[in-house]
């Protein structure tokens, strides 16, 4: 197998201090958990912004913020900004993705539209050919973000259309709630429907974190962990490092060593 991707999404747009202690919900504390997550073995950054009031947002200026703060931290993780819909501008692309001219190496993309709790997690088919244009236009590859099945073929059809270049990267996000349970029939289901040379990662939101990211790792997938998506483990809250370190353990047991961030960026194409 690869060596492991960990990818690290320490903010999200749910936690808040109310929620946990541990929230990052401030640039200074982002980049903090970054440091830390980035020597205990993750490879990738997955960011959000929040702004002055610590409300989810994609304007640029929060994002030229924590994209300097990350050069000046020395970080050597991949930097990829969030285009999700909770930031504002749900049907705008134009207001989605004004962060991505920054150049990080990635952005998210969600390939289609599905269901939250409380929302939805809108993607009309015009936004995400136009966020995926704009990533095009300025090198900035795509992470593809899978809430359900079809959206898998949503990302096929760009494929085939030249919009998205291969080989694609997919994130499977399962377990929130409005969208795809987190069984492992479903995932197994997500991975064979996979274009085939593409890679992918495994996010499992809330109490099946544990058992999806093991799956990930035995199945030669890569992993996503963080407070964006579990705030806590076994009844005790956890930290960004913690969880970072805890998928680490899991590769060690299995015998799967975690990739640096050189050896992420060949695994994904962006070398």
């Amino acid at each position: 197998m690869d060596k492991l991707i960990i990818t690290i999404a320490p903010t999200g747009n749910v936690p808040t201090k109310a929620l946990t202690p541990h929230a990052a919900v401030t640039p200074e504390k982002i980049i903090e958990d970054l440091k830390a997550c980035e020597a205990a073995g993750a490879s990738v950054a997955h960011i959000h912004a929040r702004n002055e009031e610590e409300i989810p947002t994609s304007d640029r200026k929060y994002f030229e913020v924590l994209n300097r703060s990350f050069n000046e931290a020395g970080l050597k993780m991949i930097k990829q900004f969030s285009t999700g819909a909770r930031g504002g501008g749900v049907d705008d692309p134009e207001y989605r993705g004004q962060m991505i001219d920054l150049k990080p190496e990635m952005a998210s993309l969600a390939t289609g539209s599905s269901n939250f709790a409380n929302m939805v997690n809108a993607n009309s088919p015009e936004l995400v050919r136009e966020l995926a244009l704009k990533m095009k236009a300025h090198g900035v590859k795509p992470e593809l973000e899978i809430f359900d099945a079809a959206m898998i073929s949503g990302a096929t059809f760009l494929h085939k259309k030249g919009i998205l270049e291969g080989p694609l990267h997919f994130n499977l996000v399962m377990n929130v709630p409005g969208s795809l349970p987190g069984t492992p029939r479903n995932l197994m289901f997500l991975i064979d429907n996979l274009p085939e040379g593409s890679t992918f990662s495994v996010t499992g939101v809330g109490k099946r974190h544990l058992q999806l990211i093991t799956l990930a790792i035995a199945l030669g997938g890569h992993v996503r962990t963080g407070l964006e998506d579990v705030l806590e483990l076994e009844g005790e809250k956890v930290s960004n490092l913690m969880l970072v370190e805890r998928v680490a353990a899991i590769a060690k047991a299995y015998g799967r060593p975690l990739a640096t961030p050189e050896e992420a960026r060949e695994l994904l194409s962006l070398s």
